[in-house]
């Protein structure tokens, strides 16, 4: 008897720098990879580092580097994989054009919704510092936009929620559209 594949879909982390975003997806990735499923984590930071190191802050760079991470995305997803993508990706538009790359019910929106003030507190690259005094320009929050998500499947506060808490709410999502089972 041949077993049934492994499901595939993509798990897209949104929210502003300190907001939590890979450290929720590191904890969903460690639980998938517990049951024995193909995960692969694209984090902002590493593709940025990488892939995307070419690309600035720009409007223009900030939604090439969503669409690119995207286009990562898909392929890892039509090859059979859990992809998860923890990335500020600040605007609708470039989640929205992620989302059209994946078949329809297998994109789940987490919008990791941390107020600025927590997330400034969080600081640990002092990312907000050096925007505040105008050393980095074109950062989310401060001088460039975030746009929230209007409808995501999940919406996590992490100024009170834990990773662990927020990534059992995740796994609740994903077993309600059927993609996990508990």
């Amino acid at each position: 008897m041949i077993d049934a594949p492994a499901p595939s879909f993509v798990v897209w982390f949104t929210g502003i720098s300190g907001a939590g975003k890979s450290t929720i997806a590191s904890v969903v990735e460690e639980r998938l990879r517990e049951k024995g499923l193909p995960v692969h984590n694209l984090d902002g930071d590493a593709v940025r580092h990488g892939l995307n190191r070419d690309l600035g802050f720009s409007d223009a760079d900030r939604v090439e580097n969503i669409r690119r991470v995207g286009e990562v995305a898909r392929l890892f997803n039509n090859a059979g994989m859990i992809v998860l993508v923890a990335a500020i990706s600040p605007f609708r538009e470039g989640r929205d054009a992620a989302r059209a790359l994946v078949e329809p019910g297998r994109f789940v929106e987490v919008h990791v919704d941390t107020p600025l003030e927590v997330a400034e507190r969080r600081d640990v690259k002092g990312l907000y510092k050096k925007a505040r005094a105008g050393q980095l320009l074109n950062f989310t929050g401060i001088d460039s936009p975030y746009e929230a998500p209007e409808q995501p499947e999940v919406r996590i506060d992490s100024s009170f929620e834990s990773a662990e808490d927020a990534a059992d709410e995740v796994f609740r999502v994903l077993a309600t559209m059927g993609l996990l089972t508990t």
